[in-house]
């Protein structure tokens, strides 16, 4: 009689690691589980492939490069792209200044994107991370 409701939101994934406010870190990252950033990466942060990873970037948080996971919640500032699989939240304190690619996407008050919003199809693959354009003119000033 009652259809059951879509589930939407966050994945139930714990918090396993923990970048605290005084942290900076350059280079890339790859995490499994959840990762709360409370600090600072310099780098591109990608959740482990096939994994239900959650992103947690606090108001006090920052990353620049672009980011891959399954499930990620804003409330920092992010410079660079970001590839959700599932369901991002942008909190009222989210700064993003690149695209966000997602499939389902929560938006509050005073939360700001410098970017295209692109809703992905269901059916596509996992998104593999872009690479940094400083990564990208390393590899050429190498031939």
């Amino acid at each position: 009689m009652f259809k059951a409701k879509k589930t939407t939101g966050v994945s139930q994934a714990k918090l396993a690691t923990l970048i605290a406010h005084d942290v900076q870190i350059a280079g890339n990252l790859e995490f499994s589980d959840g990762l709360r950033m409370d600090g600072h990466v310099k780098g591109n942060v990608t959740g482990r492939p096939g994994e239900q990873t959650l992103l947690v970037v606090s108001d006090q948080g920052s990353i620049t490069g672009n980011v891959v996971a399954y499930d990620i919640v804003i409330n920092g500032t992010i410079t660079g792209d970001v590839t959700v699989e599932h369901f991002v939240e942008l909190q009222s304190n989210a700064h993003v200044n690149g695209n966000i690619y997602y499939q389902q996407l929560r938006m509050d008050v005073g939360a700001s994107v410098e970017g295209k919003l692109t809703k992905r199809d269901n059916t596509l693959a996992p998104v593999e991370t872009p690479r940094l354009s400083s990564e990208m003119t390393s590899d050429y000033s190498n031939s």
